[in-house]
């Protein structure tokens, strides 16, 4: 069947300005016949790490917010703690990178919740139905809240290709007992000859897998090692990178059978917003954005994910490749820039196996709004 997807390409003008824009499109995509007063209304998003600019911004979140309001919901922003060490591993860190980034519930109107807990043990395990999971382990605020919304950076992933509302929710509503089980198996091939011996990588690796021989070397233990991927982000002399041996169409699986486990479980519609702006080559996690991939598009929003993801990915695919960026010299307009950038992912893998759980339906009808 195919399904709506509704799309803001960002025009605005003096009669019509970001916020009545935003306003019309949740009328379009009907969220006010789905809230109920005083709906839990949960928002998932990234806050984003230190260091990155492409994260979703507070303003941007303001009609939304407003809308559920008026709806007479009751809204709040949350994300879940990082299985990596840095500036959202645990929930105390976690609100206060996001203050930084100028989520303030006194101006926003809705607090800050971290959904898992301070140390990421508030969790429920739902069931799961796959090739990998009997069950998943989600964050505990995300479970119980009334309503589920979800907004989106869309953009790309070192381990997923892209990264969109399907990752949001599967390792995006995961406790960091659930983000090991989806990253387990994804441990670095290392290069001591490259390795420098600053310790970075030791710093950030929370199983303490990682650790330097006696000549300042890297060196693993693989049976403590989780697959986090946090050692990639730290290391800056190629002392370790993933190992793709590892079949990446297992995570992507096991990622999808999360974000399937999650919005399928809850008795009421979720829905999902993805912002296709400063669509960087990488991650909100790395702590850097790197130039776009291609021009800010719009705003897209659905109640299925899967169509969402797959408009989205077209939508950059489609669009004028920009330079300097990561892409590759020569690219057209209709090639896949995220193969291209990252050539061990398919992206439409992920797609096909969300399809095949039942998350969602690939194919599409796009509404201008």
């Amino acid at each position: 069947m195919t399904k709506p997807v509704y799309f803001w390409n960002l025009r605005t003008s003096r009669k019509a300005p970001f916020d009545l824009k935003i306003k019309r499109l949740l009328k379009h995509v009907g969220l006010g016949a789905e809230l109920r007063s005083g709906d839990l209304t949960a928002i998932k998003l990234h806050f984003g790490e230190g260091g990155g600019t492409g994260h979703i911004r507070p303003l941007q979140l303001m009609p939304l917010l407003t809308f559920i309001r008026k709806c007479g919901g009751k809204p709040f922003l949350t994300d879940t703690n990082t299985l990596y060490v840095g500036q959202r591993g645990e929930s105390a860190s976690h609100g206060l990178q996001a203050a930084r980034h100028g989520f303030d519930p006194n101006i926003l109107g809705a607090p800050v919740i971290i959904a898992d807990g301070l140390k990421s043990g508030h969790e429920r395990t739902i069931p799961c139905s796959g090739r990998h999971f009997d069950e998943a382990y989600i964050a505990g605020d995300i479970v119980d809240a009334d309503v589920l919304i979800t907004v989106s950076h869309f953009k790309g992933h070192d381990l997923s290709g892209f990264g969109g509302a399907i990752k949001n929710i599967g390792m995006g509503c995961a406790t960091r007992r659930g983000k090991m089980q989806q990253h387990c198996g994804l441990g670095p091939t290392l290069h001591p000859d490259h390795c420098t011996g600053c310790g970075q990588c030791v710093a950030v690796c929370s199983p303490g897998a990682l650790s330097l021989d006696a000549q300042k070397k890297i060196q693993i233990d693989r049976d403590k090692c989780v697959g986090c991927a946090a050692c990639f982000l730290a290391c800056t002399s190629q002392g370790l990178e993933v190992d793709w041996r590892v079949d990446i169409n297992t995570f992507l699986e096991r990622m999808a059978e999360y974000a399937a486990a999650t919005i399928l479980s809850r008795p009421r519609p979720s829905l999902h917003l993805s912002f296709i702006q400063q669509v960087s080559p990488g991650c909100d996690c790395t702590g850097f954005s790197d130039a776009p991939i291609c021009p800010d598009l719009g705003l897209l929003a659905s109640w299925d994910p899967v169509a969402l993801d797959q408009a989205c990915f077209d939508l950059v695919n489609a669009a004028l490749p920009l330079y300097p960026s990561a892409l590759p010299p020569g690219l057209k307009p209709g090639q896949d820039k995220f193969a291209a950038v990252h050539d061990h992912v398919q992206g439409q893998y992920l797609l096909e196996y969300a399809q095949n759980l039942g998350l969602g339906e690939r194919e599409y009808i796009l509404q201008l709004i």
